[in-house]
């Protein structure tokens, strides 16, 4: 009897052990969500975008604050960017205003970039954002973590600069990049948090050097990954100029 249940037990012990293996492998997980989650659900959205840049020091320091928001409907129709009547009417008078004075404050003019249809592809169509930007990264680990309360696994990626391009590649001297993206049990994305560090060198004389970080949480729509909020900080030197930005887009789904 004693050998019987020793054996059960081995047995279920290693049953234990295959099932934990098979749902250790965070990378593979996060593969097959991207891949599923590149649906095409009908979406109907609000997008905000803020803005903030500094350029410049001491009292030649310039200081800009954008604001705009938009409506997005993707159908099978095709994407729709609507910009509403107020929106419309900020625009006309900041261009006025621009066109008196060069130094006009135009928040929704500095903000409207942040809305087109280009920027607006990676907030709504997020598994292929996600999945373009791993394709610059190295796997290198995979731990239990919490996310808002949640249990998830934190899959860590290394940017390298051989897969950068080449003209991306011309002037660095130094490049450190990090993705970290945490996921649930079936892989979909929670969250991700890119980070770049590079400095180099153009035209013999000109240094510089620059920090970029980009933080997206994620949602999903039917077999749709989309991204609830995005926040980017990005900070640079060169030239004897210092600048410094960041940009916080968030997406309201609303009903169709």
């Amino acid at each position: 009897m004693f050998n019987r249940n020793k054996l059960l037990l081995s047995t279920f012990a290693i049953s234990m052990c295959a099932t934990t293996l098979a749902h250790a492998d965070g990378l593979a997980d996060l593969k097959t969500a991207l891949t599923r989650l590149q649906g095409q659900t009908p979406l109907k959205a609000v997008v905000e975008a803020k803005t903030w840049n500094r350029q410049g020091e001491g009292k030649d320091q310039e200081e800009t604050h954008g604001l705009a928001s938009v409506s997005v409907e993707e159908s099978p129709r095709g994407l729709h960017v609507l910009y509403s009547k107020d929106m419309l009417a900020k625009l006309e008078v900041e261009e006025r205003q621009r066109e008196k004075d060069k130094k006009a404050k135009t928040p929704t003019l500095s903000a409207l970039n942040e809305v087109n249809s280009s920027a607006l592809r990676p907030m709504i169509s997020a598994a292929g954002s996600l999945s373009r930007s791993l394709e610059k990264a190295n796997f290198k680990s995979e731990k239990l973590d919490v996310f808002n309360g949640k249990p998830a696994r934190l899959l860590n990626f290394e940017m390298s600069m051989d897969k950068l391009s080449e003209r991306e590649r011309k002037y660095l001297k130094k490049f450190d990049g990090q993705i970290d993206v945490w996921i649930a049990a079936d892989g979909t994305p929670f969250a991700s948090r890119l980070t770049q560090a590079v400095s180099g060198r153009a035209y013999v004389v000109i240094s510089f050097e620059m920090k970029n970080e980009e933080e997206w949480i994620y949602g999903t729509v039917g077999d749709r990954l989309v991204a609830l909020k995005k926040e980017s900080k990005n900070s640079g030197a060169g030239m004897g100029e210092k600048s410094e930005g960041k940009v916080t887009k968030t997406l309201q789904i609303q009903a169709l």
